[in-house]
């Protein structure tokens, strides 16, 4: 089975107002856990691990992100990311977590003189991990729970998209609380309804 090959150069680069436009992503999945409760939000992010990649040549770690090219769409590009770095495929959360500034230390001076970059992170529930990707031989992954990312973090601005990425996984573990509560609840009706040992025939 062969293996795509990742993009290179700038030919299709996005710019906005002098910024290199990039995207990227948080990949994440929920681990069982038998001595977790069910039922707290606090505990629903205890579940999380999120997925980091090295960079070419060095030890720390990151979230796959590139440029965001002319042929492509925001939520495109981050899917393309997530297959060339980290090997992963999954849901992605179509709202960003949100967009930072930032210069990155790969940038040309070309990028430098510009304005620097401008990135979009968004949240990819991973579905599939690829036992080959493009740039296998330049990374290594590796789930980390969100207190180990958060130290192990290169970018500052990196770590604060994954501060708000904790803020709307906390979020939406309420939310499913929430909507379990109320189906729990449903459920419980329903059966008392049909229930025979409350019922009777009226003559």
């Amino acid at each position: 089975m062969s293996v795509l090959s990742s993009r290179t150069g700038r030919d299709r680069q996005r710019y906005d107002n002098n910024f290199r436009l990039v995207s990227g992503c948080i990949p994440y999945r929920l681990i069982k856990a038998d001595d977790i409760e069910e039922d707290s939000s606090v505990d629903f992010v205890n579940k999380l691990e999120v997925l980091m990649v090295s960079s070419p040549n060095r030890h720390d770690l990151v979230f796959p992100k590139g440029g965001w090219e002319d042929d492509e769409t925001v939520l495109e590009a981050a899917s393309r990311e997530a297959i060339e770095e980290a090997g992963v495929k999954g849901i992605l959360r179509e709202v960003p977590l949100g967009v930072w500034e930032f210069r990155s230390k790969s940038s040309t001076v070309e990028d430098e003189c510009l304005g620097g970059c401008k990135g979009y992170m968004f949240a990819l529930e991973v579905t599939e991990e690829l036992e080959d990707w493009p740039e296998r031989k330049n990374r290594e992954r590796r789930w980390l729970n969100v207190k180990e990312a958060l130290e192990l973090c290169r970018y500052e601005w990196m770590q604060r998209a994954l501060e708000e990425f904790l803020r709307v996984m906390e979020d939406d573990g309420r939310l499913r609380t929430e909507e379990e509560t109320v189906q729990d609840s449903s459920k419980l009706e329903e059966e008392c309804q049909i229930d025979p040992w409350y019922c009777f025939v009226v003559n």
